[in-house]
């Protein structure tokens, strides 16, 4: 029997704030300075959804680790002063989050200071206060399923009773190996078939979301007739 909705676990970047375009063309600069140029296809294909660690690792192997460390730090000063001046919440996600009425957290591949940054410059932070889970606190990020087993955990969920709201594809692939279904988001930078698979519900508009719990109710009751 599947189980119903009880949690809906939001990703952070590109879900809730629209911080991914920022990124992409802070990272598109910065490989164009220090010796690795990208195209903003490369960006998003190599770094979207992952944590600095993991981008850093990439960086690292590429250019060495000095190089990774310098990176790293530019990355973090051009991201925060963008974000000071430019960033919004995803477009139609505050309306959204009014209909939503399922328990929700957060679980991103961002550090806490940089999603307190963001989802307090985007006057969404208070929403999740108490529920908001870092890559941080795990020893591996997506695409593994670490991080959201330990926000499921933490909350008192069964990972089965979780749906993941994700616009990246380690994001997704996480979700499935974590054993729980997902909402593709791709009006952002990944495009639907690098979201689609296995128990993901794609979806283009954030004001989509709130009845997408109800469709995969539908759907599981379809399924067991």
């Amino acid at each position: 029997m599947i189980k119903p909705i009880e949690l809906v676990i939001f990703d952070c970047d590109g879900v809730l704030v629209d911080s991914e375009r920022i990124a992409v063309r802070v990272q598109v600069a910065l490989g164009a300075a220090l010796g690795r140029p990208l195209t903003h296809q490369d960006v998003v294909a190599r770094f979207i959804g992952r944590s600095h660690v993991a981008i850093r690792e990439q960086v690292a192997a590429q250019l060495g680790h000095e190089t990774a460390a310098a990176w790293a730090a530019q990355f973090e000063e051009r991201h925060r002063e963008a974000v000071d001046a430019e960033l919004l919440p995803v477009e139609g996600l505050p309306e959204a989050l009014d209909m939503i009425t399922l328990p929700t957290c957060i679980a991103s591949s961002g550090s806490h200071d940089k999603m307190r940054h963001t989802l307090g410059r985007t006057g969404l932070y208070e929403r999740f206060a108490g529920r908001i889970y870092s890559a941080a606190e795990v020893a591996r990020g997506k695409p593994a399923p670490d991080l959201f087993l330990h926000a499921a955990q933490h909350i008192g969920v069964d990972p089965a009773a979780c749906v993941v709201v994700e616009d990246s594809r380690p994001g997704v692939r996480a979700a499935r190996a974590a054993g729980m279904r997902s909402f593709g988001y791709a009006g952002g930078l990944t495009p639907a078939e690098d979201l689609a698979g296995p128990g993901t519900v794609i979806f283009h508009d954030m004001r989509e979301l709130p009845a997408l719990p109800a469709l995969l109710a539908l759907l599981a009751l379809l399924a067991e007739q």
